[in-house]
């Protein structure tokens, strides 16, 4: 699944070539790209310009001139594609914008993401509301979502995960973090020391700036148009502990090893995040 680096990737994209531009024409492929919708896209979007774009978390949205936005959920294989018109040929395009001389395509080959037009409150769409601030927003602060991880009893994995207290990490770059702040994923998150906690979430932010200057992290073979251009990411080769079981931890050499923490795998050293 896409997470925040892979998702900022194409925002960014979005930024550069959509912006400015206006929704000529809507035509939908598959009726899930477009559920709980209250309204019909193909009226409402043609004539409507892009005026920016926007991200939180996991949570892209394309601000539109008539003060609402375009919350796109890419979930699992969710990708968005600017081309020629027609250029982008594939079974799964589930929604075709016509934008002037360009073609916004939603392409999604497990059809678990969406196009969902909403309102703005306070600049970010009212059903991303509900998730909490992300580690690159401007106001987001570190020593109070510090506190807040220590007051949960869950294992330190589960709360990185958990968007409520601190939004876009996913299983990648929580077990990097962790990693790289010497944190056991299933040690709990109210015993750590609110200093920990602090490099903890500093060291979630330092990965996945890492991971945008490479363009994210790629695995999935439904995932691999990470950017609007369809270039793929190449994090994945820099990664310490994610996918690398088995081999020598790049600190002190001993082995990685998985275990499985709230039903998600998760790698780790078992020398460099022991918290005995």
């Amino acid at each position: 699944m896409p997470e925040l680096p892979e998702v900022e990737v194409v925002r960014r994209g979005l930024d550069e070539h959509i912006v400015g531009r206006t929704f000529d024409r809507i035509d939908i492929a598959h009726s899930r790209a477009v559920r709980d919708n209250t309204v019909d896209l193909t009226a409402i979007l043609p004539g409507l310009r892009v005026t920016g774009t926007g991200r939180r978390g996991k949570y892209l949205w394309l601000t539109l001139s008539d003060g609402a936005c375009l919350l796109v959920h890419l979930r699992m294989s969710g990708q968005m594609l600017v081309g020629a018109p027609g250029s982008v040929d594939s079974p799964h395009a589930r929604i075709r914008a016509r934008m002037g001389d360009v073609e916004l395509v939603f392409v999604d080959q497990r059809t678990f993401g969406s196009w969902q037009y909403c309102q703005l409150v306070d600049g970010i769409p009212e059903r991303a509301r509900h998730i909490a601030m992300d580690p690159f927003e401007e106001d987001f602060d570190v020593g109070a979502t510090a506190a807040l991880m220590r007051r949960k009893r869950s294992a330190v994995k589960t709360v990185l995960l958990n968007q409520s207290v601190v939004s876009g990490i996913g299983s990648i770059y929580a077990d990097e973090a962790m990693w790289a702040a010497r944190v056991a994923p299933w040690q709990p998150a109210n015993t750590l020391s609110q200093e920990t906690a602090v490099d903890l979430l500093e060291a979630s932010r330092a990965v996945m700036e890492r991971a945008l200057a490479q363009g994210g992290t790629s695995f999935d073979s439904l995932y691999v148009n990470v950017n609007v251009n369809g270039a793929s990411g190449y994090f994945a080769r820099s990664l310490n502990a994610y996918g690398r079981a088995g081999e020598p931890c790049a600190r002190c050499g001993d082995a990685i090893a998985k275990t499985v923490v709230n039903q998600r795998s998760s790698y780790y050293c078992p020398t460099c995040q022991n918290p005995t």
